[in-house]
């Protein structure tokens, strides 16, 4: 029988009266590398396990077994109905949805999310509903072995009680069935433990015989269970650094990224993930990576071992052949038309391969690539998807290629005569990046703006005085006002033939503007060459705008 042995009377009577004071902010910001570290190498027992395997379990806010539990974007992970409140962004106009116009915070690193990505984390869901029921057939099988836990507090929660009626109160206790780790996953899920509390097992003399056998016992059915949902949904192997995305759904880091480089969709629920293809700057799921650290060391391990092997032949791979000659843009069509021996070549292996291939402006002024030097060719390319190939009798060929992303050159050679490098993707920031970059610069422009006007309250300020005062939603309707007065006007970069080629005016999409405006804008390629460079849609708007308001100043 169950007992809380401080207050003399049932848990299951008292569950609700036990003594847990309200968690301090200062008490959430919790050192992940204290709590989350690796176990010591070797295979861990189950009563070695049991307070952090049940802690991975457990909300640093409530502190008990999560119920709806969110991952957020920066990887920690806490219960649905234990988020605060959310409350309206300012200074964001970009992307203009409503669920992005409303934040939330997390109460372990205290960053910021829009509620867009604060969804119930589906495999962390299914995992606590399947070892909230072996637990359960555990302990009803296993009725007359008991324990005692007695929870062990931290210095500061200790000294919290302090001057209060309860000052000599040091955690509570209970007795509980089943052996250390059911114990101590039911002491948490009556709300007994502390997130932050150790315990301390005092088996009772009326223990049976054998009892600590049943703590291995239950961890092997937890291993069994929990490992067939975590099974990755892209190669269905056991996940290896699992990352969450914005819709609830993880898959290995590895997988993810993989996925990202043909599509921006979750493989699950086809919903766009605004983050960058490399998943860079994407935290993994915190818990989760705990969980299967602490469950299966060794097969986290192998996994490991085995994707080092296969990638480490591929990392300093010259893999990608560069085709030297034009700007190319990511999403816009480029038409070629290749004679040269070399480029033959290369376009029938890149046919028999990827239909990829990597373009690459001359570098005309010899000007410093980096850490490439003066090479022959600028440091930033454009990868191009061959989508059609005529092949003529003679051997010149005539391709339709179209953008697929960009690239800046690593490390370069020559194959059989033309150019090929190994690269690294250049990536747009994630879109709660983007949503910062954009409150943060528009805030410390309305700040500089008000200081301005207490030392000159006679001289107005505008946008023009002071551009970072436009939001990006204003720069992309500027953008868009001046191109439809172009268009009235009749100018020929906008005539029928082009916008045939390159598409009409994207007028909602203020991420694909930038490509389209500059491919039909008849100005040097080394401006152009400026939007490679970018990382956010606010900047590459900001640069067309530059343009504009040279264009409208005559000043060109």
């Amino acid at each position: 029988m169950n007992k809380v042995t401080d207050e003399g009377c049932s848990t299951a009577d008292c569950a609700e009266q036990a003594y847990l004071p309200p968690i301090s902010p200062s008490a959430l910001m919790i050192d992940d590398e204290s709590f989350w570290a690796p176990e010591e190498p070797g295979a861990p027992t189950a009563q070695h396990l049991a307070r952090q395997l049940v802690r991975t379990l457990q909300c640093c806010v409530c502190s008990k077994p999560f119920t709806a539990p969110v991952t957020l974007p920066c990887g920690h992970t806490i219960c649905h109905r234990c988020l605060p409140e959310a409350q309206p962004r300012t200074n964001i106009s970009y992307p203009i949805t409503l669920d992005r116009q409303f934040r939330t915070v997390c109460p372990t690193c205290t960053k910021e999310h829009s509620l867009a990505e604060c969804n119930v984390n589906v495999t962390f869901s299914k995992l606590l509903d399947v070892a909230n029921a072996e637990i359960a057939v555990h302990q009803a099988l296993s009725p007359d072995s008991h324990i005692l836990l007695e929870e062990v507090l931290e210095a500061q929660e200790h000294t919290s009680f302090e001057g209060d009626e309860k000052s000599d109160h040091v955690g509570n206790s209970g007795t509980f069935a089943g052996g250390r780790l059911a114990a101590t996953f039911e002491m948490a899920k009556l709300g007994l433990l502390r997130f932050s509390s150790d315990v301390i097992f005092r088996p009772l003399p009326s223990t049976i015989a054998g009892s600590e056998d049943l703590d291995d016992v239950l961890l092997a059915r937890l291993r069994e269970v929990a490992l067939k949902e975590l099974d990755c949904l892209v190669c269905y192997n056991m996940m290896l650094d699992p990352t969450t995305t914005a819709c609830g759904h993880t898959f290995c880091r590895r997988c993810l990224t993989r996925v990202m480089d043909h599509s921006n969709i979750c493989p699950v629920c086809r919903r766009d993930l605004h983050i960058p293809a490399s998943l860079q700057n994407q935290p993994s799921n915190i818990r989760l990576v705990s969980l299967l650290n602490r469950l299966c060391p060794d097969l986290v391990a192998e996994r490991q071992n085995a994707i080092s092997k296969e990638e480490q032949a591929g990392e300093q791979a010259l893999d990608t052949p560069l085709f030297i000659c034009t700007l190319s843009l990511p999403t816009m069509p480029t038409f070629l038309h290749v004679f040269e021996p070399r480029y033959r070549l290369m376009m029938r292996r890149c046919m028999e391969g990827n239909r990829r291939f990597g373009m690459v402006m001359y570098n005309q002024s010899s000007a410093p690539q980096g850490e490439l030097g003066a090479t022959r060719f600028l440091e930033y390319g454009t990868l191009l998807e061959i989508l059609n190939f005529q092949l003529l009798r003679d051997g010149r060929s005539y391709i339709e290629t179209r953008g697929v992303g960009r690239f800046r050159i690593l490390q370069h050679g020559m194959l059989d005569g033309y150019d090929i490098a190994r690269v690294e993707r250049v990536e747009d920031v994630s879109l709660s990046e983007e949503e910062y970059l954009e409150q943060a610069e528009l805030t410390a422009a309305q700040a500089q703006a008000q200081e301005y006007m207490a030392l000159s309250p006679d001289i107005q300020v505008t946008a023009d005085n002071f551009p970072n005062l436009r939001s990006t939603a204003d720069l992309f309707g500027e953008c868009i006002e001046f191109v439809e007065a172009m268009r009235q006007r009749s100018a020929p970069w906008l005539s029928a033939r082009i916008v045939s080629v390159y598409g009409s005016c994207p007028q909602d999409d203020p991420a694909l503007f930038p490509y389209w405006f500059a491919s039909v804008l008849p100005i040097a390629e080394e401006e152009k060459y400026l939007l490679l460079k970018t990382t956010s849609v606010r900047e590459r708007l900001k640069i067309v705008y530059s343009w504009i308001n040279r264009i409208k100043g005559q000043r060109w």
